[in-house]
């Protein structure tokens, strides 16, 4: 910046010529050169306010955008950024086909010691003593006086528990936050929930993971956050289930078996409405495993599932309606029955003496063992392994439980023509009971293949076809003429049609040597109503016997039939099946004419 001269030479020289006062020049310059500083400090102070506002402005609009976004987004929880994989303590809940809680989670705290912190330890190892009677006081003494600095006490304690270690006052007792798997049903439906356990833990969160049955089956599902909580809805009908087992259990007490197990399933779906195991246990309480001994007396192990046996004469259906198939005969056709049928070294008996022949129909009404492997003879092994692979019955259950690849079926490596014959009447192949509820709701409600599943679904399966329809009937029709007349006539319920086959197979021995001559696996396997089949369902007893009479009583007729109706008469109507009530015309009323 060039600044003019106060006093300039030339205008004071000229100013002297003409006589001016030099000073007044001097003031004039130095008055513009002041109001030229105030322009200029004017116009620096106009240049800041004008910036300061343009700040302002954005500032505010900055906000009020933000302000604006956050009022039209979702609301959400903060979540914390952490370091590493965090211990997921959210389980989603498990319910019936209704909604009701099967399985849910509890908040409760655990109990853990930091001995450094205690003042008194004895005082505090007594106390805890008297909380928790199976604590030892010299064991937690010794632990709180040694060199460790950390201890579990409980994994996990009820308020009130929490209240009395409270009052024991020592600062070395902590409570870390927990939340515990529960099963407020307690033993009903054990065996499908499974249970649960703690799986990494910290003492201020654990990671429940299941152990088990569908806890185990979808740990990932009930764990994963992105469902929100959403529960798992299970096929099983909570009301129905209780109902089951209360009539299964009273069962096998009164036929004094060792255990039992049903199965009941929708006929076109597939879903398991009620699925039975005894003895059970309490998932709350979860047992130990067995670590000696056979495991099918342990009460964890499922029946239903995990158990195969011989089931008898309710193969004898699945002979019987394949030959009708195959066009080799029909529900007419005579039968030879004349026996014993001798091959080789092996001889094949009937119960009874039925004669020398019996149509194909009343071959399943009185069960003979020797009119169904001379069906068997004429379908061939080849084409009997086939039809029976294609009902479900020579691989493990698709049903979605932890213990289901453990049930997979028992069959002959050479499938001879002898295997072939004893095992269209159920000898010779060991499958479980809910392999037989599926080959069943297959063959009857139509002939279409039907998957057990334990997920509630909104359609009816559509497999494929395993028999024509009219098959299909027909064998519904045998089916009833067994309850009718036949080995299973105390199966029958008033308002329901029930059809079904018994089935009662020698117990094999543990050892593989043979079979017993006093125990028995009986087994009922039926549908209802048989004229409009919705259920099928299946009833095992282990070692039954019925001592009512004079000597005991083991075959299925005595033992699983009645419980089996029982069953039905009490969840048919839960069902929502309603009884066929026959007309009888007016009552009380007497038509006359004048």
């Amino acid at each position: 910046m060039i600044r003019t001269p106060l006093r300039p030479l030339a205008r004071i020289l000229k100013a002297r010529e003409t006589g001016e006062n030099p000073d007044a020049i001097e003031a004039e310059n130095l008055a513009r050169r002041h109001e030229e500083m105030r322009d200029k400090s004017r116009h620096r102070a106009e240049g800041r306010l004008l910036v300061l506002g343009g700040v302002f402005f954005a500032s505010f609009l900055t906000i009020g955008a933000q302000m604006g976004a956050l009022a039209s987004s979702v609301p959400e929880e903060p979540r914390a950024r952490t370091v590493g994989n965090p211990i997921i303590g959210q389980r989603s809940d498990i319910v019936d086909r209704n909604g009701r809680i099967l399985a849910t989670n509890l908040q409760t705290h655990s109990l853990y010691a930091q001995p450094p912190q205690m003042v008194d330890p004895l005082r505090a190892a007594e106390g805890l003593a008297a909380i928790f009677p199976e604590l030892d006081v010299e064991e937690l003494y010794k632990d709180f006086t040694g060199s460790r600095k950390f201890l579990w006490i409980r994994r996990q304690i009820s308020p009130e528990q929490m209240q009395a270690v409270h009052d024991i006052g020592s600062p070395g007792l902590l409570f870390g936050p927990r939340e515990m798997r529960l099963y407020p049903n307690g033993p009903i439906a054990a065996h499908v929930m499974g249970g649960a356990s703690y799986g990494r833990e910290g003492v201020s969160s654990a990671e429940v993971i299941g152990v088990a049955g569908v806890e185990r089956r979808f740990d990932d599902y009930l764990r994963d956050p992105a469902n929100e909580g959403a529960p798992l809805e299970l096929s099983l009908d909570l009301t129905v289930q209780a109902a089951a087992e209360e009539v299964l259990d009273g069962g096998m007490r009164i036929m004094n078996a060792k255990g039992a197990a049903s199965v009941l399933m929708d006929i076109h779906t597939g879903e398991v409405i009620s699925m039975v195991s005894l003895p059970d246990f309490d998932p709350n309480k979860r047992p130990q495993v067995l670590t000696t001994g056979d495991q099918s007396d342990s009460p964890l192990f499922n029946r239903s599932v995990q158990g195969v046996y011989e089931l008898g004469s309710t193969f004898k259906i699945f002979a019987i309606a394949q030959a009708m198939e195959l066009g080799l005969i029909n529900a007419n056709t005579m039968i030879e029955t004349k026996g014993p049928l001798t091959w080789g070294r092996h001889r094949i008996r009937d119960f009874h003496n039925y004669g020398p022949e019996l149509s194909a129909t009343d071959v399943i009404v009185k069960s003979s063992n020797i009119g169904t492997a001379r069906v068997a003879n004429m379908i061939g092994g080849a084409r009997q392994k086939e039809f029976l692979g294609a009902l479900g019955f020579l691989e493990a259950t698709p049903v979605e439980m932890q213990e289901a690849p453990s049930g997979a079926p028992l069959f002959p490596s050479n499938w001879s023509e002898i295997s072939t014959m004893t095992i269209s009447y159920g000898h010779g192949l060991s499958t479980s009971p809910l392999h037989l509820a599926a080959g069943y709701a297959s063959l009857l409600n139509g002939g279409t293949k039907v998957e057990p599943t334990l997920l509630k679904q909104d359609r009816n399966q559509a497999g494929p076809r395993v028999v024509s329809e009219s098959v299909s009937r027909t064998a519904r029709e045998m089916l009833r003429q067994v309850v009718v007349r036949g080995t299973a006539s105390f199966g029958e319920v008033p308002g329901y049609e029930v059809g079904g086959k018994t089935g009662t197979a020698d117990k094999p021995k543990e050892n593989g040597g043979g079979y017993y001559d006093d125990k028995v696996i009986a087994t009922f396997a039926s549908v209802f109503p048989a004229n409009d089949p919705q259920y099928v369902l299946i009833v095992t007893l282990d070692e039954p016997s019925e001592t009512s009479g004079d000597k005991p009583r083991r075959t299925a007729g005595w033992t699983a039939v009645p419980i089996a109706a029982e069953m039905i008469r009490r969840v048919a109507p839960l069902l929502g099946v309603r009884p066929q009530i026959e007309n009888l015309g007016p009552v009380g009323v007497t038509l006359t004419s004048n």
